[in-house]
Parts: structure tokens; sequence; C-alpha cells
């Protein structure tokens, strides 16, 4: 063979590798965007009926509002060429397309809007019940376009000049960019939203179920298969060792939610003498939340350890939140995205391969991972409070009393959902 019909055979291999990894991009980007599906039906079986309508329309607005603001300005915040206040957030000339975005990269804008999505949606489940669809729709949009865009530009850059990234930080596919975001934006949330009303009542905890385990169970599957996209996409490349990677990033991901399961469930026994449903469905999510910053830098037993831990953790989260500080969280968004997502993306500086404090690193990750993953949080939180204080103080970001007792169905969008519950319920 010549040089010359090698360097033609070279870039002919190039070009089917390149896309066949934009192939891939877009399939898991695929798989990210149903996991909206999978959000809503958490968050509406886990809850009551009389606010199932909301729900729905709290995240598929998270979904379309995220879609055009992160298009709009969202990206070029978070993937802009020029760097702006020494590095707190990013962006670009209009000419280089990334506002209003015109460039030829479709399908990261595609990957990066469903994750964008992704973070919005986490807040919606801890509010359930009890808040003004109208302040929710301004406050996603907040998120969406300035919140999650500048912390996301603080690692995830294509020039890997972003000061976590330049720190040795790692968050393969978002424990702390994504999830811990959402969770500290949650947990503000629910705290100047306050509890549903009933849930706090002279000095007692009220346990308010969920109307419908099997539309959680069914949520939580499709959560599941769903992060096999957030977390193998963000290999972010297909072909020869990336194949390998994605393949091992992939099964750390389902080993970690299995264990997280399956530990939530035996804690769950030990401690209440049975085995526990939804703590165990959240237990498999404690452990997909858990790995998303590790999957791509551990082994298959660090993703095991990672996964036994948040499922337990998540247990005592749960608990801790409701019953000692009295934050009313119906769905565990805080304790499963929040407190698992940090606790994740420290336990990838004891149990990374390289680096690890368990493979002869040091502290050095493990100090970097917890300083980055709080700074995530305590953007996220200070922000949040901000916008919703004000919003509070405006428009308000709670229902009337009447409302919330009747259901948020009936008075934010005229329509009963389960009207053969609506009674019961109240």
């Amino acid at each position: 063979m010549t040089d010359v019909q090698q360097d033609a055979l070279n870039k002919a291999v190039e070009s089917i590798t390149s896309d066949m990894s934009a192939l891939w991009i877009i399939i898991a980007a695929i798989l990210v965007f149903f996991m909206q599906a999978g959000f809503t039906l958490v968050e509406v079986g886990f809850t009551r009926s009389k606010n199932s309508g909301n729900i729905i329309m709290k995240n598929i607005m998270d979904l379309c509002v995220g879609s055009i603001m992160f298009w709009a300005v969202g990206y070029g915040i978070m993937y802009g060429s020029d760097t702006v206040l020494g590095g707190l957030f990013r962006s670009s000339p209009t000419e280089q397309g990334y506002f209003f975005f015109s460039a030829d990269d479709w399908y990261n804008l595609f990957f990066q809007t469903v994750f964008c999505a992704t973070a919005a949606t986490i807040v919606s489940g801890a509010i359930a019940g009890r808040t003004k669809f109208s302040t929710y729709l301004i406050f996603s949009a907040i998120l969406t376009t300035i919140i999650y865009p500048i912390s996301g530009s603080w690692y995830w850059t294509f020039d890997k000049n972003a000061w976590l990234d330049v720190a040795g930080f790692v968050d393969f596919a978002g424990s702390s960019v994504v999830h811990a975001v959402g969770g500290s934006a949650a947990l503000v949330a629910a705290i100047l939203v306050g509890p549903r009303i009933g849930k706090y009542e002279d000095g007692k905890v009220k346990v308010i179920p969920g109307h419908n385990m099997v539309l959680g169970a069914l949520g939580v599957f499709i959560l599941w298969l769903g992060w096999f996209g957030f977390n193998g996409g963000s290999q972010l490349a297909w072909g020869g060792s990336d194949t390998v990677a994605a393949g091992s990033v992939i099964i750390n991901t389902n080993l970690a939610a299995a264990i997280g399961a399956v530990s939530a469930l035996f804690f769950t026994w030990i401690k209440y003498g049975k085995p526990d449903i939804s703590m165990t469905l959240n237990g498999a999510l404690a452990g997909l939340v858990g790995i998303t910053a590790g999957c791509g830098a551990v082994n298959a037993w660090g993703a095991l350890a990672i996964g036994l831990i948040c499922g337990i953790v998540v247990v005592l989260s749960i608990e801790f939140i409701d019953k000692k500080l009295k934050i009313d969280d119906p769905v565990g968004a805080v304790s499963v995205h929040g407190v698992c997502g940090f606790l994740g993306t420290v336990l990838v500086g004891v149990f990374a391969s390289e680096g690890g404090l368990l493979h002869g690193g040091g502290g050095k990750l493990l100090l970097v991972q917890t300083y980055g993953s709080l700074a995530y949080i305590f953007w996220a939180g200070i922000t949040s409070f901000i916008v919703l204080f004000v919003l509070k103080k405006t428009m308000g970001l709670r229902v009337t009393k009447e409302e919330e007792v009747d259901g948020l169905d009936v008075h934010e969008h005229d329509i009963e959902v389960y009207p053969e519950f609506t009674t019961t319920e109240k």
C-alpha cells in the first residue's frame, strides 16, 4: 500500500469513527431525554393523585423551557471560548454561533440540553403539591439559562482550562455538575416553600404516602435505562478504546444501581423489620447518582462500594431531613440527588483507580473532589435562594390553603387527572 493510499484509508477510518461517535452521542441523548418520563412517573407515583397533572406540566415545561433557553443562551455561557470574570463563566461572540446556537456540532447541543433539563426537574419533586406553577416556570427558566450553565462551565469545557478541570477534579457525567446542583436548589426551594399542610403537626411527623407505587417503580426503571445514556454517552466517543471505556462505564453504572437497591432493601429490612419499597427504589437511584461522577474512573469493585454506601446513606438522609430537620421533600430528591451527588463525587477520591486514596494516590484527589463538589452545592444553593427569595416576596411561591387542599390540578390547570380519588385525599 502506498503512502497516499494509507493516508486515504486513515482519513476514511477517522471519518467513520467520528460519525460513529456522533451517532453514539445522539442515541445516548435520546435515552437521557426519555429520563424526563422517568422523573415524571417517580414524582407522580410518590405524591398525591390530586397533583399529578401539575407534576406532568412542570416536568414537560422543564424540558421545553430548558431546550429553548439553553439553545439561546445557556450553551454559550457553558461552552463559550471567552472566559469572563476570571473564569466565573464563559461567552462567545455571536458570529461563532454560540448565542442562538448555529454551529455544526448540533448533536453536542442536544446532549447537553437534556442534561440541563435533568438538573432543572430535580427541583420539581421536592416542592410538589404546594408550589405556584407560574413561579416555578420562572425559576426553571433561570436555572437552565444561568445557574446550571455557569456551574457547568467550571469543569465541562472543550479547552480543558476551567478552574476545576485544571485542579484535577473528576466528575465524569455529573454527580455534582448536574445532581448536586439540582439537589441543592431543591433543598433551598423546599425550605422556602415550606412543608405540605398536615405534614408536621404537634411536633409529630405524618407520613403522606404516594398514591401509586407502580408508577413510581416504572419511573425508576426508566431512569435506570436512561442512565446508561447519561453516563455511557459522557464518554463522548465510540470506537476502539472508547468503545471499551463506554462499556465499562455502563457496567459500573448498572452495578452501582443494583447494589444501591439491595443495600437499601436489607438496611430497611433490618431497621424497620420489613423491606421498604420506596426506600429500595430510592436506593437504586442513589447508586446511580453516586456512581455518575466516578463511573469512568473506578473499577467494578469501586462501583459496587460506591453504590453500597449510597444505598444506605440515602435511607439515613431521607429520615434525617424529614424527621430531624423537618424539611418536607415528598420524593426524597434532596437526599438522592444532593446528598448522594456530593457523596459520590467525594468517593471518587477514595476509589479512583488513578489517584484514589485506596490506590496509593494520597489525599490530594479526595481534597479536590470535596471542595469541588462543595463549590457546586454552595453556588446552586446561594443563587437559588436569591432567585426564590425575590420570587417569594413578589409573586409568591406557595398556593393558598384552599388550593393545596383541593389539589393543584383543579386550581392551576382546571382538570382532575384522577377524579375518583380527589375527594378521599382532601
